[in-house]
């Protein structure tokens, strides 16, 4: 028998696998070239969880767009301080009912 927490475990990648399918479905960031949107999700997501820098980042993965290619993108948003309110309600939508804080 399992206990609940091992009932409740996520890895790690399936955290990351969930945090790009919100983005996705949340969000639409229009890119060309090498630069897919689910690409740049899973690059800014991994470099925000290690806090570290897109222009490291780019450099320490394999077959991703370099950071120039990555930022030319994210100068097309117009109000980070609006999208990041965006992105913390799609996210905290998909906190499971077991881990949300009673108000």
């Amino acid at each position: 028998m399992t206990t609940p927490s091992e009932e409740m475990a996520i890895t790690d990648s399936e955290t990351l696998e969930e945090v790009i399918k919100c983005l996705i479905e949340n969000f639409s960031i229009e890119t060309q070239g090498v630069c897919d949107q689910q690409t740049l999700f899973e690059i800014l997501t991994y470099a925000a969880s290690n806090r570290d820098s897109i222009e490291n980042i780019a450099k320490l993965l394999n077959n991703v767009p370099t950071a120039n290619d990555i930022r030319y993108h994210l100068n097309k948003i117009n109000n980070f301080e609006e999208l990041e309110a965006q992105v913390n309600l799609a996210l905290k939508s998909r906190i499971p009912l077991g881990l949300k804080k009673v108000v």
